[in-house]
């Protein structure tokens, strides 16, 4: 239920079912926040974070536990969860939290990323061209950063459907396409020069200049 909810609000989830599985997502894997239970087989939550934390990761992490007792609750802070949730919970608390804290990350000196004339804030999810800003959902920024942060390379669908959706979707559906569809008529509608490139059979391609295909 939490994962089809907080993908209907446009994240990418990827689900853990034991603490190992999640120690190996966390370690292959760049994810913006972590949603954490503590009672977990294998390798508890309290475990996991002592040692992402001890091994430097900064990801944030908020527990959400259905152990309330007030030492749990500071055991849990003190090996270094950003916030701790008890339990049966309010749907909407989470998401206001989880915003928090993705807010909070943010709060850091703001990373800008250029294609030619095409201007992304990673942090704070704006977008413009020649200096017109463009609206984007959620989804179409998360493709437009995926892109942008190879710029100049080739991009595939794989990659594409692992970054901006989650594990569980179908590289091979043509939900990629659509929404590329979409971001295309926004980044180059109007435009004399193209920036997202389509490679046939092999990917996409955020450029200012064509790629050379083989």
């Amino acid at each position: 239920m939490l994962r089809q909810g907080l993908r209907e609000q446009g994240f990418a989830v990827d689900v853990a079912s034991d603490g190992e599985e999640a120690d190996f997502k966390i370690a292959v894997n760049s994810y913006d926040l972590v949603v954490l239970d503590l009672m977990l087989p294998r390798k508890s939550g309290f475990q996991l974070c002592r040692e992402w934390r001890a091994a430097g990761t900064q990801i944030p992490v908020l527990v959400l536990s259905a152990r309330d007792a007030i030492e749990d609750r500071v055991r849990g802070l003190d090996l270094g969860a950003d916030d701790y949730m008890v339990k049966p919970f309010e749907y909407e608390e989470l998401l206001a939290r989880i915003r928090s804290l993705l807010r909070r990350r943010a709060v850091r000196p703001q990373e800008v990323l250029k294609i030619g004339d095409l201007s992304i804030e990673a942090g704070n999810r704006k977008v413009t061209r020649g200096g017109r800003a463009i609206e984007l959902t959620a989804k179409e920024f998360s493709l437009l950063e995926c892109l942008a942060r190879r710029a100049g390379k080739k991009v595939t669908r794989a990659q594409i459907s692992h970054q901006v959706w989650d594990d569980s979707h179908e590289a091979y559906s043509n939900l990629i396409e659509i929404y590329l569809g979409r971001l295309r008529r926004k980044i180059d509608g109007g435009q004399a020069t193209p920036l997202l490139h389509t490679l046939r059979g092999e990917g996409y391609c955020l450029s200012e200049v064509p790629p050379v295909t083989h």
